[in-house]
């Protein structure tokens, strides 16, 4: 009974290492990653290369905005005085999340820096 021999892909790196040490032509296995060891076996054995899965097309997602410190600050000071107009009208559900958002931001600022 033949042992199937599993796809290169579901392979560790160990085991592709393994594999190419026994390979003819293959140099510099142990400092290869283990895409550059799936490409050298694949060369070596002359396997193709696969061809790459279409990505699916999400709907709704949205790209990130990346925003400079500035920008981030100025968004704060808005949101400081919609949260100053909440708390005068005593709506404190609105306020405090207003609140977290102005934590967040804040936080962004600090990381951006």
């Amino acid at each position: 009974m033949e042992k199937k021999e599993k796809p290169l892909e579901k392979m560790t790196a160990k085991e592709l290492r393994e594999m190419g040490l026994s390979l003819p032509g293959i140099h510099g296995v142990h400092a290869m990653k283990k895409e550059e060891l799936l490409v050298a076996i694949r060369a070596a054995k002359g396997i193709p290369e696969p061809e790459a899965k279409k990505e699916k097309h999400t709907i709704g997602k949205k790209e990130k905005i990346v925003l400079t410190v500035a920008q981030l600050k100025q968004k704060v000071k808005e949101l400081r005085a919609k949260r100053e107009e909440l708390l005068q009208q005593r709506n404190l559900k609105s306020a405090e999340i207003l609140r977290k958002r102005i934590g967040r931001l804040k936080k962004k600022t600090r990381r951006a820096a």
